[in-house]
């Protein structure tokens, strides 16, 4: 993970190189201006967003966490979006669609089996019966 993460950048870079080289430089530094523009437009919107749901929150309805961690979720997307070069912004769209995001959620992360709790009912009194002995010392 560490050696994917310190390759990113220079794989960044040589897939704008590639894409300069298949069309022009200008190409290039056209899709850099769009996706960064397209990006902070992204977070401006999902901050928008964000803010009118703490502000229903104070207003007595409930945010449900997935739909707070679907905000967060694209506003990574926006984040990706700004860092120039496909491979984040490939992975930007995988996030910013919904259905996508939710299944690699899914097949990343597998639900996991939640132990077996017994319900217990506080309304009901049981007695134990037994013979007892007391033995001091």
């Amino acid at each position: 993970m560490r050696l994917l993460l310190l390759a990113l950048p220079w794989l960044e870079l040589y897939s704008l190189i590639q894409l300069g080289a298949a069309t022009s430089a200008l190409t290039a530094l056209f899709y850099v201006f769009a996706t960064v523009v397209l990006g902070i437009l992204i977070i401006r919107r999902q901050g928008r967003g964000m803010f009118e749901q703490l502000r229903q929150s104070q207003q007595g309805r409930i945010i449900g966490p997935e739909l707070l961690l679907d905000d967060m979720a694209v506003g990574f997307a926006g984040l990706l979006l700004i860092v120039p070069g496909m491979i984040t912004d490939v992975i930007a769209v995988v996030v910013v669609i919904g259905p996508l995001r939710r299944g690699l959620a899914r097949w990343l992360f597998p639900p996991r089996a939640e132990p077996y709790v017994p319900e217990r009912d506080s309304t009901e009194h049981h007695t134990l019966e037994g013979d007892f002995r007391r033995i001091d010392d």
